[in-house]
Protein backbone atom coordinates (compact mmCIF):
# COMPACT_ATOMS: atom_id res chain seq x y z
CA UNK A 1 0.00 0.00 0.00
CA UNK A 2 1.40 3.17 -0.90
CA UNK A 3 1.16 6.75 0.91
CA UNK A 4 -1.67 7.85 -1.01
CA UNK A 5 -3.60 4.64 -0.30
CA UNK A 6 -2.65 4.38 3.40
CA UNK A 7 -4.52 8.34 3.55
CA UNK A 8 -7.59 7.24 1.95
CA UNK A 9 -8.20 4.10 2.56
CA UNK A 10 -11.85 4.38 1.22
CA UNK A 11 -12.92 4.24 -2.44
CA UNK A 12 -15.53 7.24 -3.12
CA UNK A 13 -18.09 6.05 -6.06
CA UNK A 14 -18.48 8.80 -8.39
CA UNK A 15 -21.75 8.29 -10.35
CA UNK A 16 -22.70 10.87 -13.31
CA UNK A 17 -26.42 10.80 -13.01
CA UNK A 18 -28.79 12.43 -15.37
CA UNK A 19 -30.66 15.69 -13.60
CA UNK A 20 -33.37 15.98 -15.19
CA UNK A 21 -33.96 11.90 -15.53
CA UNK A 22 -31.93 10.28 -12.87
CA UNK A 23 -31.32 7.18 -14.15
CA UNK A 24 -33.12 4.59 -11.42
CA UNK A 25 -30.17 1.62 -10.67
CA UNK A 26 -27.83 4.68 -10.06
CA UNK A 27 -30.59 6.13 -7.19
CA UNK A 28 -30.52 2.21 -5.87
CA UNK A 29 -27.18 2.44 -5.42
CA UNK A 30 -26.36 5.80 -3.53
CA UNK A 31 -30.24 4.43 -1.45
CA UNK A 32 -28.86 1.32 -0.44
CA UNK A 33 -25.54 3.52 0.71
CA UNK A 34 -28.11 5.26 2.65
CA UNK A 35 -29.78 2.75 3.86
CA UNK A 36 -26.62 0.81 5.34
CA UNK A 37 -25.55 3.78 6.87
CA UNK A 38 -23.14 5.37 4.54
CA UNK A 39 -22.45 8.70 3.40
CA UNK A 40 -23.72 10.22 -0.06
CA UNK A 41 -23.20 13.67 -1.67
CA UNK A 42 -25.82 14.64 -4.16
CA UNK A 43 -26.59 17.82 -5.25
CA UNK A 44 -29.86 20.08 -4.89
CA UNK A 45 -31.05 23.69 -6.41
CA UNK A 46 -28.82 25.13 -3.69
CA UNK A 47 -25.19 23.26 -3.31
CA UNK A 48 -24.26 19.58 -2.90
CA UNK A 49 -25.46 18.10 0.04
CA UNK A 50 -23.82 15.61 2.03
CA UNK A 51 -26.24 12.58 2.64
CA UNK A 52 -27.10 10.64 6.00
CA UNK A 53 -29.88 8.91 7.55
CA UNK A 54 -31.11 11.28 10.05
CA UNK A 55 -32.31 8.92 12.27
CA UNK A 56 -29.45 7.04 13.13
CA UNK A 57 -27.23 8.72 15.76
CA UNK A 58 -24.16 6.62 15.05
CA UNK A 59 -24.30 7.67 11.14
CA UNK A 60 -24.74 11.38 12.45
CA UNK A 61 -21.50 11.12 14.09
CA UNK A 62 -19.92 9.63 11.25
CA UNK A 63 -21.23 12.35 9.36
CA UNK A 64 -19.30 15.57 11.76
CA UNK A 65 -16.38 13.84 11.48
CA UNK A 66 -15.70 13.46 8.20
CA UNK A 67 -16.70 17.19 7.36
CA UNK A 68 -14.62 18.06 10.64
CA UNK A 69 -18.34 19.68 11.88
CA UNK A 70 -18.56 21.49 15.00
CA UNK A 71 -21.02 19.32 17.09
CA UNK A 72 -23.03 22.54 17.95
CA UNK A 73 -23.74 23.33 14.18
CA UNK A 74 -26.96 21.11 13.31
CA UNK A 75 -27.91 19.90 9.73
CA UNK A 76 -30.79 20.37 7.85
CA UNK A 77 -33.12 17.52 7.39
CA UNK A 78 -34.40 17.09 3.82
CA UNK A 79 -37.67 15.16 3.41
CA UNK A 80 -39.04 14.22 0.07
CA UNK A 81 -42.71 14.62 1.19
CA UNK A 82 -44.84 17.06 3.37
CA UNK A 83 -46.29 14.37 5.54
CA UNK A 84 -42.80 13.39 6.82
CA UNK A 85 -43.10 17.07 8.59
CA UNK A 86 -45.24 15.42 10.81
CA UNK A 87 -43.49 12.56 11.62
CA UNK A 88 -40.49 15.01 12.32
CA UNK A 89 -41.98 17.63 14.50
CA UNK A 90 -44.12 18.27 18.20
CA UNK A 91 -46.63 20.19 15.90
CA UNK A 92 -46.80 22.18 12.43
CA UNK A 93 -47.87 25.80 12.81
CA UNK A 94 -50.66 26.75 10.53
CA UNK A 95 -48.25 29.88 8.85
CA UNK A 96 -45.64 26.69 8.17
CA UNK A 97 -48.36 25.14 6.24
CA UNK A 98 -48.83 28.03 3.90
CA UNK A 99 -45.19 28.57 3.82
CA UNK A 100 -45.01 25.06 2.51
CA UNK A 101 -47.42 25.34 0.11
CA UNK A 102 -46.29 28.48 -1.56
CA UNK A 103 -42.30 27.22 -1.33
CA UNK A 104 -41.84 23.98 -1.23
CA UNK A 105 -40.05 22.17 -3.18
CA UNK A 106 -37.56 25.11 -3.00
CA UNK A 107 -34.85 26.78 -1.07
CA UNK A 108 -37.13 27.27 2.13
CA UNK A 109 -35.64 25.68 5.64
CA UNK A 110 -37.97 25.71 8.23
CA UNK A 111 -37.54 24.72 12.20
CA UNK A 112 -40.02 23.34 14.26
CA UNK A 113 -40.07 22.01 17.68
CA UNK A 114 -38.61 18.58 17.41
CA UNK A 115 -40.46 15.00 17.81
CA UNK A 116 -38.48 12.31 20.02
CA UNK A 117 -37.77 9.92 16.88
CA UNK A 118 -34.78 12.65 16.51
CA UNK A 119 -31.66 11.71 17.67
CA UNK A 120 -30.39 14.04 20.23
CA UNK A 121 -27.01 13.88 17.67
CA UNK A 122 -28.95 15.12 14.52
CA UNK A 123 -29.95 18.37 16.22
CA UNK A 124 -26.94 19.26 17.81
CA UNK A 125 -28.80 18.61 21.82
CA UNK A 126 -31.46 21.47 20.47
CA UNK A 127 -35.07 21.45 20.78
CA UNK A 128 -35.99 22.09 17.40
CA UNK A 129 -35.16 20.76 14.14
CA UNK A 130 -34.60 22.47 10.82
CA UNK A 131 -36.47 21.00 7.77
CA UNK A 132 -36.76 21.44 4.00
CA UNK A 133 -37.48 19.19 0.92
CA UNK A 134 -34.84 20.31 -2.28
CA UNK A 135 -36.46 21.23 -5.76
CA UNK A 136 -33.73 18.68 -7.26
CA UNK A 137 -35.13 15.27 -8.72
CA UNK A 138 -31.86 13.43 -8.04
CA UNK A 139 -32.41 14.91 -4.24
CA UNK A 140 -35.79 13.58 -4.30
CA UNK A 141 -35.81 10.59 -5.91
CA UNK A 142 -32.48 9.46 -3.54
CA UNK A 143 -34.63 10.38 -0.37
CA UNK A 144 -37.81 8.40 -1.62
CA UNK A 145 -35.67 5.51 -2.31
CA UNK A 146 -33.68 5.60 0.71
CA UNK A 147 -36.82 5.52 2.99
CA UNK A 148 -35.40 7.98 5.45
CA UNK A 149 -35.39 11.37 5.71
CA UNK A 150 -31.48 12.36 5.02
CA UNK A 151 -29.38 15.03 6.83
CA UNK A 152 -27.06 16.61 4.66
CA UNK A 153 -24.82 19.70 5.47
CA UNK A 154 -23.14 21.29 2.69
CA UNK A 155 -20.59 18.20 1.17
CA UNK A 156 -17.50 20.20 1.90
CA UNK A 157 -14.89 20.39 4.40
CA UNK A 158 -15.82 22.45 7.30
CA UNK A 159 -15.65 26.54 6.85
CA UNK A 160 -14.83 26.11 3.10
CA UNK A 161 -17.00 27.35 0.17
CA UNK A 162 -19.82 24.97 -0.22
CA UNK A 163 -19.54 23.20 -2.99
CA UNK A 164 -21.45 23.56 -6.29
CA UNK A 165 -20.30 21.04 -8.79
CA UNK A 166 -19.47 17.20 -7.90
CA UNK A 167 -15.76 18.13 -8.40
CA UNK A 168 -15.52 20.84 -5.37
CA UNK A 169 -17.02 17.47 -3.62
CA UNK A 170 -14.30 15.31 -5.19
CA UNK A 171 -11.72 17.62 -3.65
CA UNK A 172 -12.64 17.95 -0.20
CA UNK A 173 -14.14 14.54 0.60
CA UNK A 174 -12.53 11.90 -2.10
CA UNK A 175 -11.76 9.04 0.40
CA UNK A 176 -13.71 10.18 3.07
CA UNK A 177 -17.08 9.79 2.16
CA UNK A 178 -18.65 6.48 0.17
CA UNK A 179 -20.50 8.21 -3.19
CA UNK A 180 -21.21 11.11 -4.83
CA UNK A 181 -23.57 11.64 -7.54
CA UNK A 182 -22.77 14.06 -10.04
CA UNK A 183 -25.77 15.85 -11.26
CA UNK A 184 -23.79 18.44 -12.89
CA UNK A 185 -23.69 22.38 -11.15
CA UNK A 186 -26.33 23.63 -9.11
CA UNK A 187 -28.99 26.02 -10.02
CA UNK A 188 -28.52 28.52 -7.19
CA UNK A 189 -25.32 28.22 -5.56
CA UNK A 190 -25.92 29.49 -1.89
CA UNK A 191 -27.67 27.62 0.50
CA UNK A 192 -31.20 27.80 1.89
CA UNK A 193 -33.08 30.26 3.28
CA UNK A 194 -33.50 29.65 7.41
CA UNK A 195 -36.84 30.25 8.58
CA UNK A 196 -37.57 29.93 12.52
CA UNK A 197 -40.96 28.77 13.00
CA UNK A 198 -40.95 27.43 16.62
CA UNK A 199 -41.02 31.47 18.04
CA UNK A 200 -43.32 34.12 17.31
CA UNK A 201 -42.80 36.01 15.75
CA UNK A 202 -40.61 33.77 13.05
CA UNK A 203 -37.36 35.11 12.83
CA UNK A 204 -35.17 34.60 9.60
CA UNK A 205 -31.56 33.14 10.67
CA UNK A 206 -30.16 32.75 7.48
CA UNK A 207 -30.92 34.55 4.12
CA UNK A 208 -31.46 32.93 0.98
CA UNK A 209 -32.93 32.01 -2.68
CA UNK A 210 -36.37 32.90 -0.99
CA UNK A 211 -35.88 36.10 0.39
CA UNK A 212 -36.78 38.10 2.96
CA UNK A 213 -39.21 40.19 0.66
CA UNK A 214 -40.71 36.60 -0.33
CA UNK A 215 -41.51 35.83 3.82
CA UNK A 216 -42.49 39.34 4.61
CA UNK A 217 -45.27 38.81 1.89
CA UNK A 218 -46.77 36.03 3.63
CA UNK A 219 -45.92 36.70 7.06
CA UNK A 220 -45.61 40.21 7.63
CA UNK A 221 -44.19 40.28 11.08
CA UNK A 222 -41.38 38.15 10.42
CA UNK A 223 -37.93 39.60 11.45
CA UNK A 224 -34.05 39.14 10.39
CA UNK A 225 -32.26 37.92 13.06
CA UNK A 226 -29.45 40.33 14.90
CA UNK A 227 -26.26 38.88 13.34
CA UNK A 228 -27.92 39.66 9.62
CA UNK A 229 -28.88 43.03 11.30
CA UNK A 230 -25.49 43.92 12.61
CA UNK A 231 -23.90 42.15 9.59
CA UNK A 232 -20.73 44.36 9.35
CA UNK A 233 -19.53 42.59 12.91
CA UNK A 234 -19.37 39.05 14.16
CA UNK A 235 -22.13 38.69 16.65
CA UNK A 236 -21.32 36.50 19.42
CA UNK A 237 -24.23 33.92 19.22
CA UNK A 238 -24.67 31.34 22.23
CA UNK A 239 -26.64 28.98 20.68
CA UNK A 240 -27.14 27.90 16.79
CA UNK A 241 -30.40 27.31 15.59
CA UNK A 242 -29.05 27.02 11.91
CA UNK A 243 -26.19 26.13 10.34
CA UNK A 244 -24.00 28.88 9.95
CA UNK A 245 -24.79 30.91 12.45
CA UNK A 246 -21.66 30.03 14.98
CA UNK A 247 -18.36 29.37 12.86
CA UNK A 248 -16.75 30.57 10.32
CA UNK A 249 -17.49 29.52 6.89
CA UNK A 250 -17.22 29.72 2.97
CA UNK A 251 -13.77 31.04 3.96
CA UNK A 252 -10.92 30.90 1.06
CA UNK A 253 -7.29 30.07 1.73
CA UNK A 254 -6.43 33.58 1.47
CA UNK A 255 -7.10 36.65 3.81
CA UNK A 256 -10.26 37.97 2.43
CA UNK A 257 -11.05 41.89 2.90
CA UNK A 258 -15.06 42.91 1.86
CA UNK A 259 -15.05 46.84 0.77
CA UNK A 260 -18.64 48.50 1.45
CA UNK A 261 -20.18 51.29 -0.22
CA UNK A 262 -21.22 52.74 -3.31
CA UNK A 263 -19.34 51.33 -6.71
CA UNK A 264 -17.21 54.16 -7.47
CA UNK A 265 -15.69 54.71 -4.00
CA UNK A 266 -15.22 50.53 -4.14
CA UNK A 267 -13.47 51.14 -7.15
CA UNK A 268 -10.90 53.72 -6.23
CA UNK A 269 -10.60 52.29 -2.48
CA UNK A 270 -9.69 49.06 -3.90
CA UNK A 271 -7.27 50.33 -6.16
CA UNK A 272 -5.73 52.05 -3.31
CA UNK A 273 -5.81 49.14 -1.22
CA UNK A 274 -4.33 46.67 -4.19
CA UNK A 275 -1.46 49.26 -4.67
CA UNK A 276 -0.63 49.90 -0.91
CA UNK A 277 -0.35 45.71 -0.80
CA UNK A 278 1.89 45.30 -3.80
CA UNK A 279 4.48 47.82 -2.60
CA UNK A 280 4.39 45.26 0.72
CA UNK A 281 5.37 42.51 -2.09
CA UNK A 282 1.67 40.48 -1.67
CA UNK A 283 -0.11 39.29 -4.33
CA UNK A 284 -3.53 40.93 -4.96
CA UNK A 285 -6.81 38.99 -5.91
CA UNK A 286 -9.69 41.34 -6.75
CA UNK A 287 -13.46 39.72 -6.40
CA UNK A 288 -15.61 42.23 -8.92
CA UNK A 289 -18.39 42.26 -10.97
CA UNK A 290 -18.58 42.47 -14.89
CA UNK A 291 -19.27 46.12 -14.50
CA UNK A 292 -15.83 46.98 -12.53
CA UNK A 293 -13.27 44.37 -13.93
CA UNK A 294 -11.71 46.62 -16.26
CA UNK A 295 -11.22 48.80 -13.76
CA UNK A 296 -8.70 46.57 -12.11
CA UNK A 297 -6.93 45.72 -15.44
CA UNK A 298 -3.25 45.98 -13.82
CA UNK A 299 -4.36 43.68 -10.56
CA UNK A 300 -2.75 39.95 -10.15
CA UNK A 301 -5.75 38.33 -10.39
CA UNK A 302 -9.39 39.65 -10.85
CA UNK A 303 -12.28 37.62 -11.19
CA UNK A 304 -16.22 38.77 -11.46
CA UNK A 305 -18.82 37.15 -9.79
CA UNK A 306 -21.26 38.37 -12.35
CA UNK A 307 -23.20 41.27 -13.14
CA UNK A 308 -24.41 43.92 -10.93
CA UNK A 309 -27.88 43.50 -12.97
CA UNK A 310 -27.87 39.86 -11.73
CA UNK A 311 -27.58 38.84 -8.38
CA UNK A 312 -29.00 35.40 -9.25
CA UNK A 313 -25.88 35.03 -11.20
CA UNK A 314 -23.64 36.31 -8.52
CA UNK A 315 -24.65 33.78 -6.24
CA UNK A 316 -24.81 30.95 -8.48
CA UNK A 317 -21.10 32.12 -8.75
CA UNK A 318 -19.87 32.91 -5.79
CA UNK A 319 -18.61 29.45 -4.47
CA UNK A 320 -16.97 28.81 -7.79
CA UNK A 321 -14.94 32.19 -7.66
CA UNK A 322 -13.96 31.76 -3.69
CA UNK A 323 -12.82 27.84 -5.01
CA UNK A 324 -10.62 29.10 -7.73
CA UNK A 325 -8.89 32.04 -5.49
CA UNK A 326 -7.48 28.74 -4.14
CA UNK A 327 -5.85 27.36 -7.39
CA UNK A 328 -4.56 31.38 -7.16
CA UNK A 329 -1.12 32.39 -6.03
CA UNK A 330 -2.89 35.53 -4.06
CA UNK A 331 -2.29 36.06 -0.82
CA UNK A 332 -5.37 38.74 -0.09
CA UNK A 333 -8.40 38.93 -1.94
CA UNK A 334 -9.77 42.18 -2.37
CA UNK A 335 -14.25 41.57 -2.49
CA UNK A 336 -16.72 44.01 -3.64
CA UNK A 337 -19.80 44.42 -1.70
CA UNK A 338 -23.42 44.13 -3.27
CA UNK A 339 -26.84 45.40 -2.68
CA UNK A 340 -28.93 43.69 0.02
CA UNK A 341 -32.08 43.63 -1.74
CA UNK A 342 -33.79 40.83 -3.10
CA UNK A 343 -30.93 37.27 -3.49
CA UNK A 344 -28.30 40.30 -2.70
CA UNK A 345 -28.93 39.82 1.45
CA UNK A 346 -27.45 36.42 0.99
CA UNK A 347 -24.72 37.21 -1.26
CA UNK A 348 -23.32 39.79 1.37
CA UNK A 349 -24.36 37.72 4.31
CA UNK A 350 -21.84 34.80 2.38
CA UNK A 351 -19.36 37.25 1.65
CA UNK A 352 -19.16 39.00 5.02
CA UNK A 353 -18.66 35.24 6.49
CA UNK A 354 -16.39 34.56 3.93
CA UNK A 355 -13.99 37.32 5.21
CA UNK A 356 -14.99 36.89 8.64
CA UNK A 357 -16.19 39.85 8.97
CA UNK A 358 -13.42 41.69 7.80
CA UNK A 359 -15.63 44.67 6.19
CA UNK A 360 -13.81 48.26 5.05
CA UNK A 361 -15.87 51.19 4.19
CA UNK A 362 -15.33 52.88 0.99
Amino acid sequence: MNKNQANNPKTTLLLKINPTNPEPEKIQTAAQIIQKNGLVAFPTETVYGLGANALDSNTILKLFKTKNRPMDNPPIIHIADTYQVNLLTKEVPKNAEILMKKFWPGPLTLIFKRASIIPKETVANLDAVAIRMPKNKIALSLIKQSGTPIAAPSANISGKPSPTTAQHVYTDLNGKIDAILDGGPTNIGVESTVLDLSIDPPLLLRPGATTFEDIQAILPNVLLHHSIINSEQNVDIKQARSPGMLHKHYAPNAEMLLIDGAIQDIISKITTLAEQYRREGKKIGILATDETQKEYATMNTVKSMGSRLNLDTIANNLFKKLREFNESPVDIILAESVPTDGMGLAIMNRLQKASNYNVLKA
